[in-house]
């Protein structure tokens, strides 16, 4: 029993000193996540993570809150959900709370503009590092780079729910169809050799 407090003491500060930083979203938990529970605490792997954020846009909420809650789940059943949710939405809750308190009288001030401008364009380049290091996990062969090619023009018009399930769709019908022709499936990388660890994947070289 007091194993499994500290665990979920240790799932909710981990996810409590996540959040505040995780200016951007859901998104921008990405590489923090990756961090603290693949790297630091190896309580889940890379392809774990990207499954869990793949499954947190299906459902309706904050990605951010749906993706903690999952890998909460994952980690320590009902009890570790529970856990990391309350340690994601805490400081968020009680930064907006002063934050919301204080705007009535600084909300004008110049620096306080320069400085949430500066902070946007550095969400931008964390999204896209995020966008990277989970590329490395979910593009693995030529059906699943198509899919991504495909599904970044399609955002411009349909909503990304309907996207991830076109998404699924077509990694469904194209696995009935490598089966039946007697291809081999592949849904991991090799962890020996993975291509996207080469620049030159993203250019078409590993394709």
């Amino acid at each position: 029993m007091k194993d499994q407090w500290k665990l979920l003491w240790q799932i909710f500060w981990t996810f409590f000193k996540i959040s505040p930083v995780t200016f951007g979203g859901g998104y921008a938990m990405i590489p923090l996540i990756e961090k603290e529970i693949v790297d630091k605490r190896k309580w889940l792997n890379n392809e774990d993570v990207t499954e869990v954020f793949a499954l947190s846009q299906t459902v309706p909420g904050a990605v951010a809150l749906n993706s903690a809650t999952f890998i909460g789940q994952r980690i320590g059943g009902v009890r570790g959900a529970l856990a990391a949710m309350l340690g994601v939405s805490l400081p968020t809750f009680l930064i907006v709370l002063t934050l919301g308190f204080c705007y009535f009288f600084i909300h004008d001030h110049p620096k306080l503009e320069a400085a949430f401008v500066s902070i946007r364009a550095s969400i931008v380049a964390i999204i896209v590092y995020a966008a990277i290091k989970t590329a490395r996990t979910a593009i693995i062969d030529k059906v699943t780079f198509c899919i991504m090619l495909i599904g970044i023009p399609l955002l411009f018009f349909i909503h990304p729910i309907l996207a991830i399930i076109l998404g699924a769709v077509t990694g469904i019908v194209t696995t009935m169809i490598k089966i039946k022709l007697g291809y081999t499936i592949k849904l991991k990388h090799d962890e020996e050799d993975d291509p996207t660890k080469d620049p030159g994947y993203f250019m078409g070289a590993g394709i």
